[in-house]
Formats: C-alpha cells, sequence, structure tokens
C-alpha cells in the first residue's frame, strides 16, 4: 500500500531563519609552550582584511555590506569557500573577533578539553539585559542562556536533575500528545480548496511549540491554539516577543551593534519584551507556587517539572528564569525546525513510505496513545529528523569563547576570540560525511554500514555537546518525534503528490 503523504507542505518553498546556537565554551587544558611557539601567528589567520578605523563592521551593514547578517548560514558558507577550514573576522564593533572552525577533527580535541564550566560567545545584548537593565530581578541567578563559567554551573547545577531525567521527560508524553491532536486538528481545518496550509502556517506552528513549552515551562495550557486568537491575546504576544529577540540577536550585536552606546529603538523594543517575557512567566510560577502549597503530594513522581523545581528551590525565581529561558530560546528554534522537518517531509515521498511502515509496525492504530515504548521503536522516524538537522540545519553552528592561548589549524590563537563551528557547513561537507550531498537518513540507524554511510562524530552536533549540550534538547526531540508520529499517522495524512 502506499504511504499517505503529508499535504500542501511541499508546494511552499519556506526558507526557515537560522540562528546561531549558544551551547558553548572553550579549551580547558593550556596548550604546551613548545605547540604555541611553533605554530603559525594570528594575524596569518585568513579572514576579511579589517578597514583602518571602521575595521569589519561596515561588511555587514545594508547596502554597502557585502554579507547579509540576516542570512548567517549563507554568510558562513561564504566564509569557508573564500578562506578555507580558518576563518578570522575582525574589527567588529564593540566584541571580539569570530574565528569560524570549518576543521571537524580540530572542533573534536576543543570540545574534547573543555572544562566543567565553558564559556561560550554569550549575546552581549541579554548579558547586559540580565546582568544591569533588570539586574534587580535576576541578581544572583542569571539562568543559562547568556551566561557562563560559575554563574552558569550554579544555576544549571539547581535546574539540571529534573530537566534532564528521562522519568521527568516520559511523564510529558501524553500532555504533549493531547496538544499536538488539538494542533493536528486545526491543521486540518486550516487546509484550503487545494489541500494547503496558509501562508502563515509558521505561525500556527509557532503557536504549537508554545502551547508544548508553555505546559513543560509553566505547567499551564496558554490557550495558544484557539483559532480566534486575537493578535494582542498573551500567546500570540509571547510569540512575537520570541521572534522578536531571538531573530534580532545577530543585528544587535553585528549590524547595529550601537545600543552599547546609544538606547536606539531596536535596543528600547527588545527591552520591553524581555521585560514582558519575565512578566507572563512570574504570573504563570507565583500560580503554580500556590498549587503546590495545597498539593498533599510532594513525591517527586508525583510532580511536575515546574512544582519538583519550587519543592527544591527556596527562590520561585529560579524557575521562573528556567522557564524564560527555555520560552525564550525554545519557541523559535524548535518552529523552524519543524517547518523545515515537514516540509522535507512532504517533498521525499519514498522516506514517507518509510516512515509510515514503521508506524504501522509500532503502533496497532492511529488512535494509540503514545507510550515511551513507541518512541523508542521509531528509529527510522528520529533518524529522518537527524538527516534534516545535518543537511538543513535550523541552527548555524555552537561556539566557543577561549579562556587559554590555543593551537587551531596550525595557528596560535589568543585568549579571548569568539569560536563559531558553523554545524550547516561541515555537516556537509564530503569530508566529514560520506555521500554529503545525498539525503539519507539510513545513515544515522545501527548496523547501517559504517563504511558506507561514514559521518564524523563532530561533523553535525545542532544541540551543541558536553557540558554546554542543550539543556532542554529531551523536551525539544519529544515535540518533534510527537508531532512528526501524530501527523504521519492520523486524519493530517492523505494521497498527495508533490511538485
Amino acid at each position: 500500500m502506499k504511504a499517505p503523504l503529508l499535504v500542501g507542505l511541499s508546494r511552499r518553498a519556506w526558507v526557515p531563519l537560522r540562528t546561531v546556537s549558544s551551547h558553548s565554551v572553550c579549551p580547558h587544558q593550556p596548550v604546551v609552550d613548545e605547540e604555541l611557539s611553533a605554530a603559525r601567528p594570528y594575524s596569518d589567520v585568513p579572514g576579511p582584511r579589517p578597514l583602518p578605523f571602521i575595521g569589519n563592521t561596515w561588511r555587514l551593514l545594508p547596502v554597502i555590506g557585502q554579507y547579509q547578517v540576516a542570512d548567517l548560514a549563507k554568510c558562513s558558507a561564504q566564509f569557508y569557500s573564500e578562506y578555507g577550514h580558518i576563518v578570522k573576522l575582525s574589527g567588529l564593533v564593540g566584541r571580539p573577533d569570530l574565528l569560524f572552525v570549518y576543521d571537524a577533527d580540530e572542533i573534536e580535541k576543543i570540545y574534547r578539553t573543555e572544562g566543567p564550566t565553558p564559556f561560550r560567545p554569550s549575546m552581549p545584548c541579554l548579558v547586559y539585559y540580565k546582568s544591569v537593565v533588570r539586574k534587580d530581578f535576576f541578581g544572583d541567578l542569571p539562568g543559562v542562556v547568556g551566561v557562563h563559567g560559575e554563574p552558569w554551573r550554579v544555576f544549571r547545577t539547581k535546574v539540571q536533575k529534573p530537566i534532564l531525567q528521562l522519568q521527568t521527560v516520559k511523564k510529558y508524553i501524553e500532555p504533549i500528545e493531547d496538544v499536538t491532536q488539538h494542533f493536528i486538528k486545526r491543521m486540518c481545518e486550516m487546509r484550503d480548496e487545494n489541500d494547503e496550509m496558509p501562508a502563515d502556517f509558521d505561525n500556527e506552528i509557532h503557536k504549537w511549540s508554545l502551547e508544548c513549552i508553555g505546559r513543560v515551562a509553566l505547567d499551564v495550557r496558554l490557550g495558544c491554539l484557539d483559532p480566534d486568537l486575537p493578535v494582542d491575546s498573551e500567546p500570540q504576544r509571547i510569540i512575537d516577543a520570541a521572534k522578536y529577540a531571538l531573530r534580532n540577536v545577530a543585528i544587535l550585536e553585528l549590524k547595529a551593534p550601537f545600543w552599547r552606546y546609544v538606547p536606539t529603538p531596536l535596543w528600547t523594543r527588545y527591552v520591553k519584551n524581555m521585560d514582558y517575557f519575565i512578566q507572563v512567566c512570574m504570573k504563570y510560577i507565583d500560580i503554580a507556587v500556590d498549587r503546590l502549597k495545597t498539593k498533599q503530594s510532594v513525591d517527586d513522581r508525583d510532580l511536575s517539572l515546574v512544582e519538583r523545581i519550587l519543592a527544591e528551590e527556596p527562590d520561585p525565581k529560579t524557575a521562573c528564569i528556567l522557564a524564560l529561558d527555555l520560552i525564550l530560546v525554545g519557541i523559535d528554534t524548535i518552529s523552524m525546525a519543524v517547518c523545515s522537518i515537514l516540509y522535507q517531509l512532504a517533498a521525499r515521498p519514498e522516506e514517507q513510505e518509510k516512515i509510515h511502515a514503521e508506524l504501522a509496525r509500532v503502533l496497532p492504530s492511529a488512535d494509540t496513545p503514545l507510550t515511551s515504548r513507541h518512541l523508542d521503536q521509531m528509529q527510522y522516524l528520529r533518524a529522518f529528523v537527524k538527516e534534516v538537522f545535518r543537511m538543513y540545519s535550523t541552527v548555524i553552528g555552537n561556539g566557543r569563547t577561549l579562556q587559554n592561548d590555543t593551537v587551531i589549524c596550525g595557528y596560535r590563537i589568543p585568549k579571548g576570540v569568539q569560536l563559531v563551528f558553523p554545524t550547516i557547513v561541515t555537516g556537509n561537507m564530503e569530508e566529514y560525511v560520506n555521500k554529503a550531498d545525498e539525503f539519507l537518513p539510513e545513515r544515522w540507524l545501527k548496523n547501517s554500514g559504517e563504511s558506507l554511510y561514514r559521518i564524523h562524530p563532530f561533523a553535525s552536533l545542532p544541540y551543541g555537546h558536553g557540558a554546554r549540550m542543550c539543556l532542554g534538547r529531551r523536551f525539544a526531540d519529544l515535540e518533534i518525534q510527537i508531532l512528526l508520529a501524530k501527523a504521519s499517522s492520523g486524519p493530517l495524512v492523505m494521497i498527495y503528490e508533490c511538485n
């Protein structure tokens, strides 16, 4: 039997916004003096030459600039094409040099020598907001995003046990499935006479993503999937604020860093959006605090993620700040990943056949409630997602801020330089991925033939690596897998020929 194809997603040429992930930091073990002295000087690293006084910032400006900050993925690929495996972008207003590294062996070396408190290229705008503008709120609870070093370690220690435990994650299979079933019903209702989704379908996916994250991070259903959701409603305002905050980071840091000296309109709106996040998060955390006071059981097995943190931490702002960070980086990132995954699935009938066959084996019927056992058996579905991330990553890359002088690609790189590991490029390089230009989910399956589907383990790392690996990755994977499983086996699918 021919597998059904997802409706109407292959005809719209979506180009998801790609953003730099900041799951990162730096070498812990110092390089021996002999290696440093034998290395080529930092000044010899290839890259765009900065001009006197104005440096390289002009290259990122509109009209006169040669690199488009709005498409950092293209920019990153252009650097590699022009300069090779290591590229220096220096002379940037108000920030350290950026060093793009396209050598997977060097990336592995840096990851494997980092210490317990890695330093990442932090987002200066978010750091300034948390440490200066709203120091009154954050104080010594900076969160996990835009923070590094000991403050990051202390906060992460407070929250990582409950959020990373499989036992906790499994509790949310049913709630996320419930949200997803509601969303799929909405998708069916949104189809037009040509069985296509509306032009603003990405915003509908953002609503689904926020509803899922709100259920996890705030312990509440926000009502995002209401078909008549007003544009000034709380859920839509949260979505708009998250999009604005995340999608303008590159502009605030590279293209228009002048907020450091004067409060630009872009910066003023950024602050206003962040203030709104705090307001919303504290409202729901306060509700959770009151609910916990009347809860008869305080056993970990009976508590939600939010309730566990509130029960263990005396300051409720801990749960609020974690929720803020998860929403801030999660809504847009997961939504754009899902847009990319659904588009690729709709455009690939053979892969749809395989996913459909797998779901038919795993699930007795399309209405069968999902369990962790079902999800564990969906190996090809997970492999498909990994291959989409490799070829069409919605995350440009990861990074580290060097804490010691070190040698990379034979060059002596000084402390303080910010490294960028462009996974969107390295994941598509033939020297690290066999048949890199072919879409082959099989390369991620066990026993698939290592020689046939060779891939460097550090070429494609959408969630980062090591201590700074994405804290919410288990929940992100869970949301994506549940959506694909329900969409590929439920009423949303039907026979449809992709153009």
